[in-house]
């Protein structure tokens, strides 16, 4: 597939959405890890563009065509209402034969079961994030690395550019499912009752990551000591004192109510989470021309969009805390110190193929 061209800056100034069901790291729960994934069994979807409901085959697509695009996340969500919707909205608007059935909050399954189901064909679209896509291809987990990305405008760049494509035709040669966009859903800061300022300050505390092992890894190469709790259970374990902090972006920590059991949020933005528009590859190459650009042009603008809706939730949140006081905001955090510790570990401990991933991340920064 084509790269487009760069847009030079995020547009349309969306409404504030507010998350009414936190899933960890825009997800853990959605995009991060299947192993925390509650592992739903597929749903039967009634729509006939299902492959095992439909005499059509993902790979014969009629002129008209239906087709599945799943994901993990509840419709309130900026990766729902600024994501999965607007690729809806515009393949829809540009009246090509094409209509996209949605089905969220992991109806057709968990992340393992639903990319199992985009290689197959039995879904045509998913919304995933790198570090469950790396269960299928490793070099993908690289995306999740801790300050891989500087910042939002980073990833965007990557994606858009040609420095992707040795990933992108990689996981398509492995897989069979092509990779149409990616954007950023908020970066994850870390709480606790201490300030963290340094990669010292993590000495001794026991800080919750999620059970993935690039998410694991991310916390050794920060010098922290990871301790494994379900995201459905972190509340109670902070406020139990299983666990002394945690990581998580900002919508998440507002979304389950962690400012009550957290005295302080330090804004480390230490990794970005990740989502990914992946599409059956024998789907893509099924639809007319004219059909590829109106889904591509969906994903374009929702890449735009998700992040730009995304940073407006994250600044009301962070507005209400610096008011009621909730959280003490650590605005000072010493993100190079965590940069330089973690740089070196990661290339040490990752492949010469995910290094070449992170070389191709590099070499886009600050275009």
């Amino acid at each position: 597939m084509t790269k487009r061209p760069r847009i030079l800056a995020l547009s349309l100034a969306m409404a504030l959405v507010l998350v009414a069901c936190g899933d960890d790291g825009g997800g853990e729960e959605a995009t991060t890890t299947a192993a925390e994934e509650a592992t739903t069994a597929p749903a039967e979807a009634t729509t006939t563009s299902v492959a095992a409901e439909s005499t059509t085959s993902a790979a014969e697509a009629p002129e008209g065509v239906e087709l599945v695009l799943a994901h993990s996340y509840q419709d309130t969500q900026p990766q729902v209402v600024c994501g999965a919707d607007v690729i809806k909205e515009v393949a829809e608007a540009a009246d090509v034969g094409l209509t996209i059935e949605i089905f969220g909050d992991s109806a057709l399954g968990g992340d393992a079961d639903r990319i199992e189901s985009v290689v197959s064909g039995d879904i045509h679209i998913d919304i995933q994030g790198a570090s469950a896509l790396s269960a299928v291809y490793e070099p993908m987990s690289v995306v999740d690395g801790a300050f891989v990305f500087d910042d939002s405008e980073h990833l965007y760049g990557f994606f858009t550019s040609d420095a992707s494509d040795e990933l992108t035709a990689g996981f398509e040669e492995a897989t069979g499912v092509a990779i149409l966009g990616a954007w950023n859903t908020g970066a994850r800061q870390f709480t606790a009752n201490v300030a963290i300022r340094t990669p010292d300050d993590l000495q001794g505390l026991r800080m919750r990551f999620p059970p993935s092992p690039q998410f694991l890894l991310n916390a050794e190469a920060m010098g922290a000591e990871p301790v494994e709790v379900a995201f459905e259970e972190l509340y109670l374990a902070l406020q139990q004192g299983t666990v002394d902090g945690q990581e998580n972006p900002i919508v998440n920590i507002d979304a389950i109510n962690l400012d009550e059991v957290q005295d302080y949020i330090s804004l480390s933005s230490h990794q970005l989470s990740s989502n990914l528009v992946v599409v059956n590859a024998d789907t893509w190459n099924s639809l007319s021309p004219e059909q590829q650009a109106a889904l591509q042009a969906g994903v374009d603008d929702a890449m735009v969009q998700e992040p730009q809706c995304a940073a407006d939730s994250e600044e009301q949140i962070l507005e209400g805390w610096r008011t009621d006081g909730s959280l003490e905001i650590v605005e000072d955090v010493d993100r190079d110190a965590f940069r330089e510790r973690a740089e070196p570990f990661l290339r040490d401990a990752w492949s010469e193929e995910q290094i070449a991933v992170l070389d191709a991340i590099r070499s886009t920064a600050g275009g």
